[in-house]
């Protein structure tokens, strides 16, 4: 299992509940694979944090388990790639390397309260012709000026330059070479980047009171950045993608007008706009896609949905009405429909393509009727509901017709999910035979970087499908579910 001929590209998958390390070979398939979960910290409604010392060895430690159990060892990595969790927002002192304070996690939304300041001068997208995105509690921005001002301290430490800012792939990488840069993708999520510059905006940084000296540098996806040390000593870190990009570039979804849905925590709908960023008008934001060594970036529309794979987490841990989450799927099929009962799930507001952040989760259309399995169902249906909002916005910015849907992440083994997606979208919805499209992407990125893949069409090689599920509901009967979960999700607002 060793030699130039046979050696492997890692990705570090570094997510918003576990951290992983998968090891690829050339055909894009698995050779080996660890996992582990970390904490998350609640410290009062609506905030949510992460430990950077326990994602970092955690890091490690998944990284020693992978090469340990297959075999391996670093040597055969050819490169490693990183993906992470995109938006969540830490600070550390640039000489001992110890955060000032735990992560602030996407999800957070202490900073409404800022967002609602700035909205009002000049509206929610006073910002988004320079960076594709409203003003909201989801982006790093303003994550990052609540750590410094809040902090004791840290304002005046960042402006001296002993602090430093970054999103979990500067941090991680950081940690293995030293280096402080994040790659295009994950800058665009933070509201300080010009889209068409792929630079730190002086407006966008002044606007947000942010000292310079904290920005970390922008980088390409796919570079050789340096040389790790550590649990990945001598092997070159050759790729950084946000998740989300990240299944885009695993999924293939290289040309303009193709689609990707991710399920995991959220749910992340990415198509591909080529080489210029589209501006939305329904809801949408525009995102860099993913930049290849010196080549033009590509950009994409995208539509985050907070609450997918997490609230059938909810259903297990706050109301117990399963034991694991693979129970849902049969509870819901114990039904043969939702009764008429809609679950909007707006436990942090509503994403895309409503941003309201003052709706909260309901259950709609109780009755006496309604069962555990009901409600089940409505947590299921939710997720394709949500998405199907998502994929109307992105039709009608575009003005490209979605003909599939490439989907990937935890929740496409659930059939039951998936046929109900396909037939309320009314198209077919196609897994790969490879799910683990995030790592896979990061993957992809550091072997383009160190020419272990040649060209993006051996990556389009790799793709194969596994299962297909075709529309079968009928069109008047879709169009009645979709009334009723719109009419439910105007129930949620005004509520914060």
């Amino acid at each position: 299992m060793t030699g130039a001929a046979t050696r492997y590209i890692g990705a570090i998958d570094q997510g918003t509940t576990s951290t992983r390390f998968i090891v690829f070979d050339r055909a894009g398939e698995t050779i080996a694979t660890a996992q582990t979960e970390h904490r998350q910290i609640y410290p009062l409604p609506g905030w949510v944090e992460h430990d950077p010392i326990e994602i970092w060895r955690n890091t490690q430690a998944v990284i020693a388990e992978a090469l340990r159990s297959s075999g391996l060892t670093r040597g055969d990595l050819a490169a490693v790639g990183i993906t992470n969790q995109r938006e969540t927002t830490l600070v550390w002192d640039r000489t001992t390397g110890q955060p000032i304070h735990n992560a602030l996690v996407w999800q957070d939304t202490r900073v409404d309260p800022l967002v609602a300041e700035y909205a009002r001068d000049g509206g929610q997208d006073r910002f988004r012709a320079k960076t594709g995105l409203p003003l909201t509690s989801y982006f790093s921005a303003l994550k990052l000026r609540w750590l410094l001002d809040n902090i004791p301290n840290a304002r005046l430490r960042a402006e001296e330059g002993d602090l430093l800012f970054g999103t979990i792939d500067t941090w991680l990488l950081w940690n293995f070479t030293g280096l402080h840069v994040t790659d295009v993708t994950n800058a665009s999520r933070t509201q300080l980047m010009d889209l068409h510059t792929l630079d730190w905006d002086d407006g966008l940084i002044e606007a947000f009171g942010i000292p310079r000296a904290v920005l970390p540098g922008i980088v390409p996806s796919s570079t050789v950045y340096g040389v790790a040390t550590g649990e990945l000593d001598g092997v070159p870190i050759a790729g950084i993608l946000g998740d989300q990009q990240a299944a885009l570039v695993g999924q293939t979804c290289l040309h303009p007008g193709e689609a990707k849905s991710t399920y995991g925590t959220g749910c992340f709908l990415l198509m591909n706009t080529g080489l210029a960023p589209m501006p939305s008008t329904s809801g949408l934001v525009t995102t860099v896609a993913y930049k290849f060594g010196s080549r033009p970036a590509c950009y994409a529309l995208e539509g985050s949905i907070a609450i997918t794979g997490a609230l059938v987490q909810w259903l297990r841990e706050n109301l117990g009405i399963i034991k694991t989450n693979a129970d849902v799927e049969r509870l819901a099929r114990s039904v043969p429909d939702n009764g008429d009962v809609y679950f909007v799930p707006a436990f942090s507001g509503l994403y895309a393509p409503y941003w309201r952040a003052d709706a909260r989760g309901i259950i709609a259309g109780l009755t006496r009727y309604a069962t555990a399995g009901h409600i089940a169902r409505a947590a299921l249906e939710a997720t394709a509901y949500q998405t199907f909002d998502v994929i109307d916005a992105m039709q009608r910015d575009s003005g490209v017709a979605i003909r599939t849907l490439r989907v990937d992440g935890g929740m496409v083994q659930n059939h039951t999910l998936m046929q109900f997606h396909a037939d309320l979208l009314g198209v077919p919805v196609v897994r790969p035979q490879t799910v683990e499209a995030t790592a896979l992407g990061a993957a992809y990125a550091a072997g383009l970087g160190v020419g272990y893949w040649r060209s993006t069409e051996d990556l389009l090689r790799n793709w194969t499908v596994q299962h297909t599920w075709q529309p079968q509901m009928r069109e008047d009967h879709r169009a009645r579910l979709i009334a009723s979960w719109r009419k439910a999700v105007t129930r949620t607002f005004d509520w914060a």
